[in-house]
């Protein structure tokens, strides 16, 4: 808790040795000349005086109690891992401590019997939301295609968090079909009833994701991360700029909290969390509204 608020972390991902997505294909390695670039990945360790990752330890249900240790002694509430090497892996990280981890299925809507396996992922595995890597799929994602998938989630009641924008730094990903959050224009507006989660604010595509959730009402964002998108905007841009632009356009009943928290010993990233709560205090939200964006907006949006 903070200030009485619950706490519930709606994107997370549980470190793992391998691969968070194991069925994503990333792109063939590239080796760049460095000299004159920046550093940008150390430099935001740094500026958040963030420790250095641990090796992720082998022992799932040990590395799941680390978690939990972790949580309780900043006040975290519950979380939501949206990845973890794949789904079968996190249900059983899930389960080791339930009421408290919640999973996303996280295979690639290209996988084979991609709606099926996710029908499984909640049926089977108590799965609570679908994860997409948006740039990482080369088909536009409201193409027809993929409507079984959205068929699945509203027959389940389940929400589906895609990522746009880019991914990774150097070597990753800039400009793919799915780049924008406008991609999914088409199926919310044939799937009303599915809940669909841009997270990062959009990540540089801030204007995309304003329209789309203007005319789209199942259209929700989260504030995951540290958000340092904003200062590779060509225009002077901070976090205070964008919380602001949400809550007086979309409003606090569709922006949820979360950290993009995954490694260890840095845990749950409880900077993210004080930088946020500070923000959407001094933008003058009522309690009931806090409450809303920190804990109720995930906890309606999974029937916790």
């Amino acid at each position: 808790m903070i200030q009485n608020l619950k706490v519930y972390d709606s994107h997370c991902h549980f470190p793992n040795s391998g691969d968070w997505f194991p069925d994503y294909q990333w792109g063939k390695a590239t080796e760049f000349g460095t000299e004159g670039s920046r550093n940008h990945g150390d430099i935001w360790r740094k500026a958040y005086n963030f420790p250095e990752a641990d090796k992720p330890l082998d022992d799932d249900m040990a590395m799941a109690d680390l978690w939990l240790d972790d949580m309780d002694s900043k006040g975290l509430d519950k979380i939501v891992f949206v990845s973890g090497g794949g789904n079968e892996r996190l249900s059983k990280i899930i389960s080791r401590h339930p009421g408290r981890f919640y999973g996303y299925a996280h295979h690639h809507p290209d996988s084979p019997n991609a709606a099926e396996e996710l029908e499984k992922a909640v049926d089977i595995y108590g799965m609570k939301g679908y994860k997409i890597l948006g740039p990482l799929v080369d088909s536009p994602l409201s193409d027809k295609k993929y409507y079984p998938l959205w068929e699945i989630c509203q027959e389940k009641n389940i929400p589906v968090l895609i990522h746009y924008g880019l991914l990774g730094a150097a070597g990753g990903v800039a400009e793919a079909v799915n780049i924008s959050p406008l991609s999914i224009a088409g199926a919310s507006l044939d799937f009303p009833k599915v809940n669909f989660i841009v997270p990062h604010f959009g990540c540089t595509h801030i204007g995309d994701l304003l329209q789309l959730c203007w005319t789209r009402p199942n259209v929700y964002v989260d504030s995951s991360g540290s958000n340092q998108w904003v200062r590779w905007m060509p225009y002077r841009l901070t976090l205070e700029d964008v919380i602001r632009k949400f809550i007086e356009t979309v409003g606090p009943g569709r922006i949820m909290f979360s950290t993009d928290s995954s490694w260890m010993p840095r845990g749950f990233a409880t900077t993210y969390l004080d930088e946020q709560h500070k923000l959407f205090r001094f933008l003058g939200l009522s309690e009931e509204d806090l409450t809303k964006v920190f804990s109720g907006n995930i906890a309606n949006l999974l029937n916790l």
